[in-house]
């Protein structure tokens, strides 16, 4: 919803040529939103979610971060500050969203990595260490 609102307070300011990463941003979340929601990450197990819906956010914070500050600074219209206000609610909530996909992808990560390394760590317990 953010991502929407500051798209069309790009589009009625000044800073025009911001409008396309709010967009972009926008689009990526309505497509991971439906993907979650139609169980496609059940379907393709080859493509690691997490680890995209992760990146997604990493780069929206940063992204917004830096637009926000440039359509605050450089920009003296009502809609640019708007938009830039707004950039910084969606750097906020993208980085708490960042961080919250970040325990995901771990827990995730570990998922897929423990069962080889209790494997491998029975085996290293069977050997028999003591001959030299």
């Amino acid at each position: 919803v953010l991502s929407f609102i500051i798209f069309i307070c790009y589009i009625a300011s000044s800073a025009a040529s911001f409008m396309m990463a709010p967009l972009l941003e926008f689009l990526l979340a309505l497509f991971l939103f439906f993907a979650y929601a139609s169980k496609l990450n059940e379907k393709f197990k080859g493509l690691y979610w997490p680890l995209s819906d992760f990146l997604r956010c990493v780069t929206a914070a940063i992204i917004y971060f830096a637009i926000s500050i440039a359509a605050v600074s450089k920009y003296s219209d009502g809609a640019s500050k708007a938009a830039g206000v707004f950039g910084f609610i969606a750097t906020i909530v993208y980085a708490i969203d960042f961080y919250i996909t970040f325990n995901d992808l771990v827990t995730f990560l570990k998922q897929g990595t423990s069962s080889p390394a209790e494997g491998r760590k029975s085996d290293e317990e069977d050997s028999d260490s003591d001959s030299d």
